[in-house]
């Protein structure tokens, strides 16, 4: 089914792109699409390139935990090297990109769960890793891990199926892998060219987060705590009401509905 042919003609093919995705490197299979990334970074390929594969054996998300992939998913990971001052926003640009991808390509309203995991219905269907290699202050490059479960029945999948969905479960029907990777480098490439108009990415990144308002559990190292988020920062940080009424600034951790 071409639909679900990921090779590097059909996704480039006439693709309107400035420079996200044209160079595309495609395996059938893969540990994981992060660690090919790395290696392409070292050995200095451009940046846009695409890492690119129909199912990944040892793929991570964030504090390393394991990622479901099999075939079905769509996983790729993609090397930029932008000024450093544009971390935090390319954070948030890449949940907004999944999140236009998804809509464009589906109908479906999704939502973000800070920082970055994406939701449909309060369920993942999206995880984002982001790797950073940063000497003496300064940015090497940057990889972007995105694994989206797009024809995967997640029934079959007991032990992630409580906090999990996919696109096909929600619609009902498959979808095209083709067509929803191809809109997720354009509007990955657009966002990303668009980064001097950093308010205008925080305030769309913003008004799609689920997270603000509710009642929230994070979880900092050994450490829990249940309060209100109550806003967001331009740096991508998390404002935190704890029971005791003390407002907390969130940097990194894990946040969860509760």
């Amino acid at each position: 089914m071409e639909d679900n042919n990921l090779s590097p003609e059909l996704v480039s093919r006439d693709l309107q792109t400035r420079f996200i995705g044209q160079k595309i490197v495609y395996y059938s299979v893969l540990d994981s699409t992060m660690e090919a990334a790395r290696r392409e970074a070292l050995w200095g390929t451009e940046a846009g390139t695409v890492i690119l594969t129909d199912e990944q054996n040892a793929a991570h998300g964030r504090f390393q935990r394991p990622w479901l992939s099999p075939k079905g998913c769509l996983a790729l990971s993609v090397i930029l090297r932008p000024n450093i001052e544009y971390l935090p926003t390319i954070v948030m640009l890449v949940s907004l990109a999944v999140t236009y991808s998804i809509q464009v390509i589906t109908g479906l309203q999704p939502q973000i769960k800070w920082p970055n995991d994406v939701l449909i219905n309060e369920k993942k269907v999206c995880g984002i890793l982001i790797e950073n290699d940063i000497r003496k202050n300064s940015l090497r490059h940057m990889i972007v891990g995105i694994g989206i479960n797009v024809n995967l029945h997640l029934p079959d999948y007991p032990e992630i199926s409580a906090i999990a969905t996919s696109l096909s479960d929600q619609l009902g029907k498959e979808v095209s892998r083709l067509d929803l990777v191809r809109q997720l480098l354009v509007e990955m490439d657009r966002l990303y060219l668009s980064l001097p108009h950093t308010d205008f990415i925080f305030d769309q990144w913003k008004k799609h987060l689920v997270t603000l308002g509710q009642t929230v559990r994070v979880n900092f190292g050994n450490t829990v705590s249940i309060g209100v988020a109550e806003s967001v920062n331009k740096d991508g940080s998390l404002m935190f009401r704890r029971k005791d009424g003390i407002l907390v600034k969130i940097v990194a951790g894990e946040v969860s509905l509760h």
